[in-house]
């Protein structure tokens, strides 16, 4: 309890900041709706966001070093709150991919401040609790965050300048807190082409991770739409997606520990095809199989990312825990910046079912790849924890990395 404590502001302003950025994506999604954005315009904005977010990846380090965590805090907040509250002065989608880029920009930032926050102040002793806390922390703030375009009208004023105002309340917790600011962490290195070397397939799997994750939340809620979904109805289709992925933590967790990791990524990538066959061949369901659909996508999707990285960090030194989680990083986000725009594409050619299309062939194709790279090398000879792995910061990987070799 004492640890939940000393962090208890930088707790609060993730959740005031996952309620504000985790909320804008399916309210654009519904706003360009009903203002008459065409479909891939509206992929365009959740492709924004993630051209933010790692901009936002790389910068923040080297801001925090120049001005101070607090100050750097500020900025990116600033930034969020900004393209927040300017959606509905202008209306225009080019213009509110810029605002998204702000929002992507203020996530990877806010986060990257926190996180090395969080890193300073932890020990040994301290990181697996403080993780696990972290990790209920984000994932709760999360999934209600999916909840609020059940309250919040598309389209207006007020929705936005709702959501502004947490991204400004979560400036509160970190700038009044009285802990003296930590020492600015050294930058890691991006070496995109250290994932490729150090396991091909884990390369792979993040960027299939970003397929399924960054469309589903970007453009769910057009799927959601195109299958007859209220606005409330929608809230409860992704936050079912959230909640499924993090019931799947603890037991492929397990999974991962015990087994060779190619086989529970390979196994995890055919469940997940066929729950995306059972919901783009299915029609007519009702509202509760649909949620129970998105459910078991979150379930055989989510944990992707957490099992590859887990798998990379098998074949590597522990000197690279940190440049290594970048690089699996700069994967994902190249992956999640294209994603929303192709699903978004093929929704409007072929229809809401083409999006999980297009997440099946991704996850046959890794299918495929892990079964060529279990016939090219054997499983590793030592292996890390497995460790949930949220995709937040360049610097994650300092707060993961011990854990990893802690057996």
């Amino acid at each position: 309890m004492r640890l939940i404590i000393s962090f208890a502001a930088l707790f609060l302003s993730v959740i005031l900041l996952q309620l504000s950025t985790g909320g804008v994506g399916p309210l654009d999604a519904l706003s360009g709706v009903v203002l008459d954005f065409t479909t891939a315009e509206i992929g365009l904005l959740g492709s924004a966001h993630y051209v933010g977010f790692f901009i936002g990846c790389w910068w923040a380090p080297r801001l925090m070093g120049s001005i101070g965590h607090s100050r750097a805090f500020a900025a990116f907040t600033s930034a969020g709150a900004i393209g927040l509250i300017s959606h509905m002065l202008v209306i225009d989608p080019w213009a509110w991919t810029a605002m998204r880029v702000a929002s992507g920009l203020c996530v990877a930032g806010c986060y990257t401040v926190i996180e090395a926050w969080l890193q300073s102040r932890v020990t040994n002793a301290t990181r697996g609790r403080t993780m696990g806390s972290y990790r209920v922390v984000d994932m709760g703030a999360s999934l209600v965050a999916q909840m609020l375009i059940s309250v919040l009208e598309p389209a207006s004023y007020v929705s936005y300048n709702l959501l502004a105002l947490l991204c400004c309340a979560a400036l509160l917790p970190v700038t009044l807190t009285r802990t003296e600011q930590p020492e600015t962490p050294q930058t890691p290195r991006l070496r995109p082409m250290l994932a490729i070397t150090r396991s091909p397939l884990a390369g792979a799997a993040v960027i299939v991770a970003a397929l399924s994750s960054a469309s589903f939340r970007m453009v769910g809620p057009l799927y959601g739409q195109g299958v007859g979904l209220a606005a409330d109805q929608i809230a409860y289709f992704l936050a079912a997606f959230v909640a499924g992925g993090a019931l799947a933590q603890i037991p492929v967790g397990w999974l991962a520990d015990r087994y060779d990791r190619r086989l529970v990524l390979i196994w995890l990538s055919v469940a997940a095809i066929g729950s995306c066959t059972l919901t783009a061949l299915t029609h007519d369901l009702s509202t509760v199989q649909i949620l129970l659909t998105a459910g078991l996508f979150g379930l055989t999707t989510f944990p992707i990312y957490s099992v590859a990285a887990a798998h990379a960090h098998d074949y590597a030194e522990t000197s690279e825990r940190v440049e290594l989680s970048a690089a699996l990083m700069f994967f994902f986000a190249i992956g999640a910046i294209a994603a929303p725009l192709m699903a978004s594409w093929l929704i409007a050619a072929f229809g809401p079912p083409a999006m999980f299309v297009m997440i099946a062939v991704g996850h046959a194709v890794l299918v495929v790849f892990g079964i060529l790279r279990m016939r090219v090398r054997g499983p590793a000879d030592k292996r890390t924890r497995y460790v949930w792995s949220p995709r937040t910061s360049f610097l994650i990987g300092r707060l993961t990395g011990q854990t990893r070799d802690d057996r």
